[in-house]
């Protein structure tokens, strides 16, 4: 019989009762709430790339556009987004992600192209690094709201970045619940990594579940290797209760 220390438990406890769909609304934002909507891994990654600032800002920005516009020319993603921005991304970075995610649905599943490198070690952060380096290829731009939208491969477990909005779109499409889309069936959800933004990392210090100082990948990985001990089957489970947890400012 397993046995649950108290932490696990209040964990358990919280998992259970924010998997619900009650948790994604306008008074809860999520960009997981506009997601689901379309059953689409690359409406989904958009929409969890666009996955950061005010969390009602990004639903209202995520509600004003049009995503039939990936399945039109790329002149007429030119003519539709020229007055759309967000943050880091003025018009032409919103008409070049556009464009952009377009190539990559004429070119194959996201699934696909990080299941080519992860059914060798099962290593999603080296796989993740391929869909980045494909993405680059596709359509390259030089503007920092592009570069911030896509980030860079990773080459090495740096101090540079946590990737937080890309292993959060993982869980989406990985994990199947209440919550998650579980679009993907070839990546194990034991493979997943915390999307560890600030508030989760705030918890997970005051939880004593982290206890590297940096913000960083390396912090997103002790933090997953902590959670296996709850369960190593599905570690990111938690993810979405530590991170209501942080902005509700429970804990």
């Amino acid at each position: 019989m397993q046995k649950y220390s108290a932490l696990h438990k209040r964990l358990e406890v919280e998992v259970a009762k924010r998997n619900s769909s009650l948790e994604l609304s306008f008074e809860k934002p999520d960009p997981l709430l506009v997601a689901k909507r379309y059953n689409s891994e690359y409406i989904a990654l958009i929409c969890a790339l666009f996955g950061y600032g005010n969390a009602t800002q990004i639903l209202k920005f995520l509600d004003s556009l049009e995503f039939d516009l990936l399945y039109q020319s790329e002149t007429e993603i030119k003519n539709k987004l020229q007055r759309h921005y967000y943050r880091f991304q003025k018009p032409q970075d919103v008409i070049d992600i556009f464009i952009t995610i377009k190539r990559l649905m004429e070119y194959g599943s996201i699934e696909e192209i990080l299941y080519s490198e992860y059914r060798k070690e099962h290593n999603l952060i080296a796989a993740l690094s391929v869909l980045i380096e494909t993405i680059w290829k596709l359509h390259p731009s030089q503007s920092y709201g592009y570069k911030f939208f896509f980030l860079k491969p990773i080459d090495e477990i740096t101090g540079s970045g946590t990737y937080k909005r890309y292993f959060m779109y993982f869980r989406w499409m990985v994990r199947k619940d209440n919550l998650d889309m579980g679009l993907w069936k070839k990546i194990d959800k034991k493979d997943l990594i915390m999307p560890l933004d600030t508030h989760t990392f705030n918890v997970a210090k005051k939880l004593k579940l982290l206890k590297r100082k940096s913000y960083d990948l390396k912090a997103a990985i002790e933090l997953t290797e902590r959670l296996k001990q709850f369960d190593s089957s599905d570690p990111v489970k938690y993810d979405f209760a530590l991170y209501r947890l942080g902005q509700e400012q429970i804990v």
